[in-house]
């Protein structure tokens, strides 16, 4: 090697080091705040030796208002692929350590540059905010990067899997991004995400209020559904995505990952005979149904915290992933409301775009009354759970546990909506409305006739037990076959298992549709 090509390689390792070492003061900030830097959180991400580096010597251009003198290798973004558990992806880590993140030209560069590469690769992409939000001494060129990542985020979706983890702040036009993509984590204590901040609160509408009661993990995990997964730390948070990534395939063409769970696809759960209340007016946990249907141990609830009364989330059916959607009575009795439509909705399309089974549940004594619901536009949330069912090409398969009332019934996977195969347990309650409900209209008069509160009320429970007894039940919904069969709950495993094993090669829909360059949904 000659002098000179030493001193180049000399050169070269020095800012290599510096680039990968990064500067001690602000990291040790950065361990102060309870956060990881970039490139720990990489290390935990992805499998030892697997990670390639690009665009490391990528430099910001500005150098109006001292900008020239504020340089780092890496432009306080790092980018690169590498395997997660065996299996690749694209890694986009932000560096708080450098400009706190800020996003300027050349770091949105390099973001753009590696979604693009996931999209070509056919990648999922793992996305780490940690970032102050737009560089202000970049001007319109920081704009211009967060429109070019917004439109990649867009040509991305329903291609490859989106995971966004918010571990700092995230705010402004910076909180679009992780709203693009397929699902958001956010650290409990470190992260927090809105558009305008307490100050710009304070000073229009007088409310006083700090950045995690605005846009705190717990605010978007409980009221808002802005987060599906809150992580009590970035090593948690870092956990959850690699659980994610496991019951995801690659991307849209990809099959979803198989996995043996050691769970007899035979099993019988004679404990399911016993869950369902004989009173209707008791309620239960849906989850407890879940769990002793899919595969032990498998079930990943998205969301929990969010319309409790609707459970999604993946698990597996002899180690095969799919999408379970469910009503659940302990929370206002399993009905659909606003939020509960929209948690159910974007959901099932997330999973028929990545070609995941969905599994449906149903329970539920129609959509939630109401001035407010009314108001606030359930006749529109609600119809997005009637269209992404619809749309779904997917195996569809459907297992009516309880009450499923009027337009729920229809919403909730049946067969009305394309539902492959559907089953109902013996408890199901299948019709226009309650029993209580109808027997108010069928019955009317001869109610109006009681002499007494306790005459109509006796008048009342016996004219709706025979309501029950004619309509509320599976059997004339099975004479007419709009149910496959009525099945013993401890029979569920293993009739799903099957018809999953033959419905599983579905992809398309069989039979011709017009044509459209794509449906509007009711957004």
């Amino acid at each position: 090697m000659s002098e000179g090509s030493r001193r180049e390689f000399e050169i070269l390792s020095k800012m290599r080091k510096e680039a990968l070492t990064g500067d001690p003061n602000a990291i040790a900030k950065q361990h102060s705040r309870g956060k990881l830097t970039a490139r720990e959180r990489i290390e935990l991400l992805v499998d030892p030796g697997t990670f390639v580096e690009f665009d490391m010597f990528v430099k910001h251009r500005a150098t109006e208002f001292g900008m020239d003198k504020r340089v780092a290798l890496g432009d306080g973004v790092v980018t690169g692929w590498g395997k997660i558990d065996g299996r690749p992806a694209v890694v986009i880590a932000q560096d708080f350590t450098f400009m706190g993140g800020s996003l300027g030209e050349m770091h949105a560069a390099k973001i753009v540059k590696a979604m693009m590469y996931a999209l070509e690769a056919g990648l999922p992409i793992v996305f780490l905010n940690d970032s102050g939000g737009a560089r202000i001494q970049e001007g319109v060129d920081s704009l211009k990067g967060y429109g070019e990542i917004f439109y990649m985020n867009v040509k991305a979706s329903g291609v490859v899997p989106q995971i966004a983890a918010i571990m700092g702040p995230c705010a402004g036009g910076a909180v679009y991004s992780p709203a693009l993509m397929d699902f958001i984590i956010m650290t409990r204590k470190t992260s927090f995400a809105f558009i305008t901040g307490p100050r710009v609160v304070r000073a229009v509408t007088g409310e006083e209020v700090d950045e995690f009661g605005l846009g705190g993990a717990e605010i978007h995990a409980t009221r808002s559904g802005v987060a599906h997964l809150v992580a009590e730390d970035d090593k948690h948070a870092i956990e959850l995505i690699k659980k994610l990534l496991s019951y995801l395939p690659l991307n849209n063409v990809d099959e979803p990952p198989i996995v043996e769970t050691g769970d007899d696809p035979e099993r019988e759960d004679h404990e399911l005979d016993n869950i369902v209340p004989a009173d209707p007016a008791k309620v239960y946990d849906m989850h407890e149904v879940i769990t002793r249907v899919v595969d032990k141990d498998t079930f990943f609830e998205i969301m929990p915290s969010f319309a409790p009364n609707a459970i999604i989330g993946f698990a597996r059916l002899n180690g095969r992933p799919v999408c379970v959607v469910a009503n659940n009575p302990a929370y206002l009795g399993g009905v659909l409301d606003i939020n509960s439509s929209d948690k159910i909705a974007r959901f099932v399309m997330f999973c028929d775009a990545f070609n995941l089974p969905i599994l449906t549940f149903v329970d539920t004594p129609g959509y939630l009354p109401g001035v407010d619901q009314e108001h606030g536009g359930i006749i529109r949330h609600g119809a997005k759970v009637l269209y992404a069912y619809s749309e779904a090409t997917v195996p569809k398969l459907t297992v009516i546990v309880r009450k499923a009332y009027g337009g729920a019934y229809i919403a909730m996977g049946s067969r009305h909506l394309g539902a492959d195969y559907v089953i109902a347990w013996p408890t199901a309650e299948i019709a226009v409305m309650g029993p209580e409900g109808a027997t108010e209209i069928i019955w009317r008069r001869e109610l109006a006739q009681a002499k007494t509160p306790e005459e109509r009320q006796e008048m009342l429970n016996r004219f709706a037990s025979e309501y029950r007894s004619k309509f509320a039940n599976p059997y004339i919904a099975a004479s007419r076959g709009y149910i496959e069969d009525v099945a013993m709950p401890h029979e569920t495993r293993p009739r799903l298992v099957k018809a999953l094993e033959f419905l599983y090669a579905k992809r398309e829909v069989r039979v011709r549709e017009p044509p459209k360059k794509h449906g509007i949904p009711p957004v």
